[in-house]
């Protein structure tokens, strides 16, 4: 897992501009610690930051090979799950090897098959190669976004990164934020392409995007595409079971230490399972890590979205696959640290945060790494097969918007209160979303002969995948890769999402319950008490300690009053929360300070000129 960073100017000579592009790829020596390499030529810069899972003594980046006319350079962020296959393939098609690395199979691919070589990669990857033969630049990202990737269009050309900070650091980039940029940060869409920064795009998943003396062209290689189910039941299940086991095998592989994040919730737990039996074939013990917090399973009270704490579950887990597990413990002035939240900060380039289920994320990943390198997670099976409460709440469903935004808990009302009156009339969020959700339903193919709730069902499980999903694949990345932690994702492999993504609705609640798929198809290596527990999220402190801290950090920005945070914020919103009961203080006025305190504190770092009028 990498950094990669890059300039393409066809009007100036980059040999004279090496050290911009050294301060690009600077700003991710968190996300490729191992190593560092530049590459230059008259139109074209390469930046590479390489944390090493693969061939450690190889692998270093730029890689190139040479053609009779003219050289390919890579730089490559991400793992070919296939490597061992493909190389097999291209080693009989004549290709020689140099390292043992899945970044040379990859760039060999490209040479092989030019633009085709994505139709051959199952991975997480997002890559640049600069083809000096017709002088083209070619971006790639993985197909359901798992590895970020950004490039900003110059008078003659592009710069790209894994990371706006990446960008932005070159002076061609301007720090600007709009009102179309800030819409989609308060309205939690995840619109194709954003960013936040003005100019700025995220190249989409499943795509190519070429830039010639032409221009840039984007083509989509991957999407979900509705196709007939002719499995039965128990042909499904098998199904799914033999392509978890599989791509659990294939995301253990790592020439570093590995470990797996349990939550004690069905998915970690059924990665665990499938993980911890692999290693044992292999004479290895598996090692586990959770996060929770200091009395959070003495005191846990249920509340609207969990009804149980996770540590028993945990245990459960833990001594039956006998992993070497280790719980994080954190206290609400970890939470609170501003230093944490400015390193989350600047791991995300934006104020999005989810309080201190981001923070406890970091410090979690960040403790996980003083002894691992990779781990695997169970994200995204929730969207997969349809695990949300709001997949089973039938207004949520039906409603004309997003499910995420029509479930309605305490946590999601008054998203926007904390703005000031001006700024809420110039987004106008709510037509921005119902913008958005059109754009989304038109988008999914449906087939023929679907009955009403199948097609429905069909629509809710897209906008997961195709938007819901990508939020939190860029948040686990980033917060993980800014302490130079690798996370696997085994739910994103796209043969088991395209598998999925046409069983019908039907099959996914076979036995009544939520992920009935998974369940099934996992109960071997899981304890009775998780394969019966109901879906439980990531885990938020309840401790009134944690709303008490940020009070206090509020109270010291509002003694602040010209700061530029206050064109964002309604000071009498932030004055009232601060005054509270923060033991009877509600969620959603909780993510609210927490929301202040990330403007306050991404304004100072980033000094963004702000255009929201």
């Amino acid at each position: 897992m990498c950094g990669i960073a890059g300039w393409v100017s066809y009007d100036t000579d980059l040999t004279r501009r090496r050290d911009v592009v050294d301060a690009m790829t600077g700003t991710m020596a968190c996300r490729g610690p191992d190593d560092a390499g530049t590459w230059v030529r008259t139109h074209v810069a390469l930046g590479h930051r390489r944390l090493a899972i693969i061939d450690l003594p190889g692998g270093r980046q730029p890689m190139t090979v040479s053609t009779p006319n003219g050289d390919i350079a890579m730089v490559y962020s991400g793992e070919a799950y296939n490597f061992t296959e493909l190389k097999e393939e291209l080693t009989k098609l004549g290709h020689k090897w140099e390292t043992d690395s899945d970044t040379e199979v990859v760039l060999h691919g490209y040479l092989q098959w030019g633009d085709e070589v994505v139709d051959h990669l199952n991975g997480m990857y997002a890559f640049a190669i600069w083809d000096e033969r017709d002088e083209r630049l070619v971006m790639i990202r993985d197909r359901m976004g798992i590895k970020p990737f950004y490039y900003y269009p110059t008078r003659d050309g592009v710069l790209f990164g894994s990371e706006p900070k990446a960008i932005l650091a070159n002076p061609l980039a301007e720090k600007v934020v709009d009102l179309d940029g800030f819409r989609e940060l308060a309205g939690f869409t995840k619109r194709p392409g954003w960013s936040l920064w003005k100019d700025m795009e995220e190249v989409r998943p499943g795509t190519i995007v070429s830039v010639s003396r032409e221009g840039i062209k984007t083509r989509t290689y991957w999407k979900l595409d509705a196709k007939q189910h002719t499995d039965d039941q128990e042909t499904t299940v098998a199904r799914v079971r033999e392509l978890m086991t599989d791509i659990v095998n294939r995301q253990l592989v790592a020439d570093v230490p590995r470990c797996v994040l349990l939550s004690g919730g069905l998915d970690s737990s059924a990665v665990t399972g499938l993980a911890a039996a692999r290693l044992a074939e292999q004479g290895e013990q598996l090692r586990t890590f959770s996060v929770d917090f200091f009395g959070q399973e003495e005191n846990f009270k249920p509340d609207e979205m969990r009804d149980t704490a996770d540590s028993p579950f945990v245990r459960d887990v833990a001594s039956l696959v006998n992993s070497a597990h280790e719980d994080v413990m954190l206290n609400p002035g970890d939470l609170t640290d501003p230093e944490v939240r400015r390193a989350v900060l600047r791991a995300r380039d934006i104020p999005a945060g989810l309080g201190d289920m981001d923070t406890s994320l970091y410090l979690l990943f960040k403790a996980i790494r003083g002894q691992s390198t990779v781990a695997l997670s169970g994200e995204s099976a929730d969207e997969v097969f349809g695990g949300y409460r709001w997949f089973h709440d039938e207004k949520a469903v039906n409603a004309d918007t997003f499910p995420w935004l029509a479930f309605r808990t305490s946590m999601m009302d008054e998203r926007s209160s904390l703005y000031t009156p001006e700024l809420v009339k110039n987004l106008d969020v709510e037509s921005y979303i119902a913008d958005q959700y059109a754009s989304a339903v038109s988008a999914v193919e449906h087939l023929d002969g679907e009955s009403a709730v199948e097609a429905r069902m069909r629509t809710i499980c897209n906008l997961h995948l195709t938007r819901f999903v990508r939020m939190l694949l860029d948040r686990k990345d980033r917060a993980s890769m800014a302490v130079g932690l690798e996370v696997r994702v085994p739910f994103c492999d796209h043969r088991l999402v395209e598998y999925v993504y046409n069983t019908p609705w039907s099959l996914k609640t076979f036995d009544g319950r939520e992920k009935s798929l998974l369940r099934h198809a996992t109960s071997h290596v899981l304890p009775e008490s998780v394969a019966q527990r109901v879906k439980s999220p990531y885990p938020s402190t309840q401790d009134p300690g944690y709303a008490a801290a940020l009070q206090q950090q509020v109270k010291e920005v509002l003694a602040e009053p010209r700061h530029q945070v206050f064109e964002l914020v309604d000071r009498a919103w932030a004055h009232r929360a601060s005054e509270v009961d923060s033991a009877t203080m509600d969620p959603a006025m909780r993510i609210g300070l927490d929301r202040v305190l990330d403007l306050y504190h991404w304004i100072e770092m980033y000094a963004p000129t702000l255009q929201l009028g």
